[in-house]
């Protein structure tokens, strides 16, 4: 059988959130979903161009239009909820969804912004987009683009989040090399490990080693404050070093960003940046290429 549309998929995972009230990571929630529509093993060994499994990108399509609706949220990035609004719907609605409640899950939705945090459990936020039928198709374009890289960042962060430590300062070196680090891939080198000073990795900017850049890396789900900076400006002390670069795939205390401010040669990456960065060089990511066309005005001058 082939892998049913993505809203299919929304009451599979409405259900089985339903039955999870602190919330699953979302691969669980594939699975689930991918058990209830009785998917076989060869269906779920089905891939997008992208290499994404092609069941997983549609549960998590299914998932954001819950998620716009106010029913779901991802209280930590990779954990999927219902919300307040998600648990009454699911009571109000005990026999399976009919064709029309789908539809209006999978379509009503679609102008609605989605905000870092997660959404309000009162209902859905207020929409701040235009609907669709007045979008151009050039407007529309770009706003599924936005969603794809807003799908995919999400997706990224939670990978990273699953890999181990060791692993992630790898690709962390792989992202800085591709930005233009080193001038080969073995000039950026993983140290991290017991005794390592707070420091994971070295890129060395000539080929003498003369000039280094010093670099941490921290898969948390917590917020990384001062105190983590401090440390890491220590350890650059330690290494007489004047550059230094501190990555997470979470977010910056305010008062980390005005301590790395003030001493001026860390830059502090977060996670929604480290993503942006890893697709915009396609750092386990690959891109597909569209043909658009376009009238060439100068060819019909005459």
């Amino acid at each position: 059988m082939a892998v049913p549309t993505y809203d299919r998929f929304i009451e599979p995972i409405l259900r089985f959130l339903a039955t999870r009230p602190d919330g699953v990571p979302a691969r669980e929630a594939h699975e689930a979903a991918a058990d209830s529509l009785l998917l076989t093993e060869s269906d779920r060994e089905l891939s997008l161009p992208t290499g994404q499994a092609t069941y997983k990108n549609r549960a998590g399509w299914a998932h954001d239009r819950l998620k716009r609706a106010g029913y779901s949220a991802s209280p930590k990035h990779g954990i999927w909820c219902l919300t307040e609004a998600g648990r009454k719907f699911v009571s109000d609605n005990p026999a399976p969804l009919s064709a029309l409640q789908v539809e209006a899950l999978a379509r009503n939705y679609l102008d609605v912004k989605l905000k870092p945090e997660a959404p309000s459990p009162t209902g859905p936020p207020v929409s701040d987009g235009q609907p669709d039928s007045v979008q151009s198709p050039d407007d529309r374009l770009q706003t599924a683009l936005a969603e794809i890289r807003a799908s995919v960042s999400s997706e990224l962060l939670d990978l990273l989040l699953q890999v181990s430590p060791k692993y992630f300062e790898t690709v962390v070196l792989d992202l800085l090399h591709r930005l233009g680090y080193g001038t080969s891939r073995n000039d950026l080198q993983r140290v991290g490990g017991s005794g390592d000073g707070g420091i994971d990795g070295v890129i060395s900017l000539d080929r003498l080693g003369l000039e280094k850049v010093y670099v941490q890396a921290k898969r948390w789900q917590s917020v990384v404050g001062r105190p983590e900076i401090q440390g890491f400006y220590g350890a650059l002390a330690g290494q007489r070093a004047n550059k230094g670069v501190f990555l997470t795939t979470s977010s910056f205390s305010a008062q980390a960003v005005e301590f790395a401010r003030s001493v001026e040669r860390i830059v502090l990456v977060d996670g929604t940046t480290l993503a942006s960065l890893m697709m915009d060089h396609e750092v386990g990511v690959s891109s597909q290429t569209i043909r658009l066309p376009k009238i060439d005005s100068d060819y019909f001058d005459e």
